[in-house]
């Protein structure tokens, strides 16, 4: 849709999109995008054989709530960015925040630690295969959010499709906790943030092209 156009049609009194509609659309994009995940994670991986010990740690819950809140504030920054005239300004802020407290939590342990583990701590065992992992789990997600914001008004669409990659990304990672061993704070503030950002990067540049009106 051209501008002129956009300004015809608010003129002769087309109205906003309901906030049902949207609520509606994300609700059925990130339940299949994580139904999606949560099958290739299955079929290609497996669920860790220790995970009922592994969620008595304390630092298990801490890469569950690091991913849930960049979930969280993804989620709010791609319903705002599908709605024209949503106002924006805390995004960035909401954004960062879960990775500036985990980079925090990170440091510290990094400081503490024995300069001969601190190698060990950052790289885990898996720091190789773990961003691409999660960007392959997050396929299913990435395709069915670009849907959900395609059938909105989003005035923004590489911003939009950043938000709905960095959103996959999230929904990859949570289900990739259930295999994953790795659970130090500093593997997972550099490397599960860079699996989410892959997403994330290709949603912006989908969105360029899929999300223009």
């Amino acid at each position: 849709m051209k501008t002129d156009e956009l300004v015809t049609l608010l003129a002769t009194g087309a109205t906003a999109v309901e906030t049902h509609v949207a609520v509606r659309r994300y609700s059925v994009a990130v339940a299949s995008g994580l139904i999606g995940a949560a099958l290739l994670m299955l079929s290609l991986l497996k669920v860790r054989a220790d995970l009922a010990e592994a969620a008595m740690l304390p630092l298990f819950w801490l890469k569950i709530g690091f991913v849930a809140s960049l979930m969280a504030a993804a989620l709010f920054a791609t319903v705002r960015l599908s709605r024209p005239g949503a106002r924006t300004g805390r995004l960035p802020v909401a954004m960062a925040t879960p990775v500036v407290l985990m980079w925090a939590v990170a440091a510290v342990v990094l400081y503490v630690a024995e300069p001969a583990t601190r190698a060990g701590l950052f790289l885990g065992q898996t720091w190789q295969s773990c961003p691409l992992l999660i960007a392959l789990l997050s396929a299913p997600a990435l395709v069915t959010l670009i849907w959900a914001t395609k059938g909105l008004a989003p005035t923004r669409p590489r911003l939009a499709g950043f938000a709905a990659g960095l959103l996959s990304g999230g929904i990859a990672a949570l289900v990739y906790s259930l295999h994953c061993p790795e659970i130090e704070a500093p593997f997972v503030g550099f490397w599960y943030l860079l699996g989410m950002l892959i997403p994330a990067g290709a949603g912006a540049w989908l969105g360029e092209s899929l999300l223009s009106w």
